[in-house]
């Protein structure tokens, strides 16, 4: 999911978590945002995802949506919205 979301490797991803980046550098320094994160849609905690204004937080939800689609059970080709 976060490969997806941020165009980072594995590899790149484990140096990421070593080093302990912190998610403003995590997500300013990915190789390739996804496009369709824009279609991510719906409410995480309580807060609808597409109204988050804050352009930091509105990323780190676009991570947290697929992961509670994934552990509801939601079908991988649906979560990544690439259709």
């Amino acid at each position: 999911m976060i490969l997806w979301l941020t165009g980072y490797g594995p590899e790149e991803l484990v140096v990421r978590l070593e080093d302990r980046t912190d998610f403003e550098t995590f997500f300013a320094d990915a190789p390739r945002m996804s496009p369709a994160r824009s279609r991510i849609k719906g409410v995480v905690c309580g807060v609808r995802v597409e109204e988050v204004e804050d352009p930091l937080m509105r990323e780190i939800r676009y991570l947290d949506k697929p992961i509670d689609e994934l552990a509801t059970g939601k079908p991988m080709e649906k979560i990544l919205r690439d259709s």
